[in-house]
């Protein structure tokens, strides 16, 4: 037998010993948390369909996107406050976390400072977040990520429990999708609180939406894969949402004026019912055709894309106070030509402008028409097509009903999880 002198046995030892280091040692230029990252993004990139990816309570800082591509897999983290991934030192990709897959469900965890959207699913079905808060730590800020939550090109997707802070376009935002339920959320201090987009058959309820620029908004936007239709907007507290529009320039929610409620804008079969609504200084509902708040329509366009609102029944909200303060000198000068100094806009404030190929006498068929079923709440038409000449708050052919929206089915149970 060989025996190895002293010093060549003691770099041997000292060889194999390297791949059995201490997680929180710290070799040169690697800390703990780089230790997390990296693990992090190896069991992602692993990832089995039935696969559990737990990570545990504490702070990860974060410095690249997060990226899974396997369907079948729960993240899973200890709590939206005690799991969180921190991307305040992001230096490269897009987003905090992508998801390219279906079968997905993340809960129980924050993700905080992505340079990007936070939290980004695309082109899944059977999606379940439950649980996550996506948060920009310093407030509302231009510079923040456009998103909070974004599923987008999803079916069967449920957003549950879960709260968006700050971001610049929407907190919670579902777009060109299918089959969706977002309940039981709280949006705060974003432009948008939770936004619906292009997406066909969406229950939103249950949500709390407060200190955003808009509170809910149910929208379509030209040149999309799909026009959205069929959504219901019931048993949501959506109030004081007048914080000041901080989005990019030449986004889509960069024309929300502040003091917006509910926004239906060129969106069909919308169903606003069973709301507290309270104080939001521009219009507690508003409703808009693309007219209003985008781009001119260029003929292409036109033929692919409806720019009205039609089919908007609105009842049995609990209104109070709103419509006092518009944001925007054109409509603070309408507020007070027709109101008073101190008077205040209804309830409902709607463009006017409407498809003639869907009226009569200029007012929509009943199957088009905007219903409010609500008390002694008023609705404002403010004949926008026409420069605002027409003016009116005859609620007369507004006293209407509509057949109800079914409720949404998803591919799975809907029981909390």
């Amino acid at each position: 037998m060989r025996i190895l002198p002293f010093p060549a046995l003691l770099l041997l030892i000292m060889f194999q010993g390297c791949d059995a280091t201490p997680e929180d040692s710290k070799p040169p230029g690697q800390t703990p948390e780089i230790n997390q990252e990296k693990q992090l993004r190896l069991k992602l990139l692993n990832a089995k369909p039935g696969d559990v990816i737990e990570i545990a309570t504490g702070t990860i800082a974060m410095t690249r996107s997060l990226i899974l591509n396997e369907s079948g897999v729960t993240i899973r983290g200890a709590g939206m406050d005690k799991t969180i991934l921190s991307f305040k030192s992001q230096i490269a990709g897009a987003e905090g976390l992508l998801v390219n897959a279906s079968d997905f469900t993340i809960e129980d965890i924050a993700i905080e400072d992505a340079r990007g959207d936070a939290l980004k699913i695309n082109e899944g079905k059977n999606i379940i977040v439950r649980r996550v808060r996506t948060e920009w730590t310093n407030g509302p800020d231009t510079n923040n990520g456009a998103y909070g939550i974004y599923p987008v090109q999803t079916e069967n997707t449920l957003i549950e429990d879960s709260i968006a802070i700050a971001a610049s376009d929407a907190g919670i935002y579902v777009g060109q999708s299918r089959n969706v339920v977002v309940r039981n959320n709280r949006a705060e201090f974003n432009v948008a609180g939770i936004e619906i987009e292009n997406t066909i058959s969406a229950d939103v309820y249950g949500n709390t939406a407060i200190n955003n620029t808009g509170g809910i908004l149910v929208f379509n936007m030209p040149d999309l894969p799909q026009p959205g239709y069929a959504t219901r907007v019931y048993n949501n507290t959506i109030n004081h949402n007048n914080t000041e529009n901080f989005g990019a320039r030449g986004t889509a929610v960069a024309g929300v004026p502040a003091g917006s409620g509910i926004v239906v804008n060129s969106n069909d079969q919308v169903e606003i019912f069973d709301n507290d609504i309270k104080d939001n200084q521009t219009a507690n509902i508003i409703i808009s055709s693309y007219f209003s708040v985008g781009e001119p329509i260029s003929r292409k366009t036109a033929d692919a894309f409806d720019p009205y609102p039609e089919a908007i029944f609105i009842y049995d909200n609990r209104f109070s106070g709103g419509g006092n303060k518009p944001d925007g000198a054109e409509l603070e000068a309408l507020r007070v030509a027709v109101f008073g100094d101190t008077g205040a806009f209804p309830n409902v404030l709607w463009d006017g402008i409407i498809n003639s190929e869907k009226a009569e006498n200029g007012i929509l068929k009943p199957e088009f028409a905007i219903c409010l079923g609500n008390g002694d709440a008023g609705i404002v038409n403010l004949d926008n097509g026409n420069e605002n000449k027409n003016l009116s708050t005859d609620i007369k052919n507004h006293s209407c009903t509509l057949e109800k929206l079914p409720p949404i089915e998803l591919g799975f149970s809907l029981s909390a999880g």
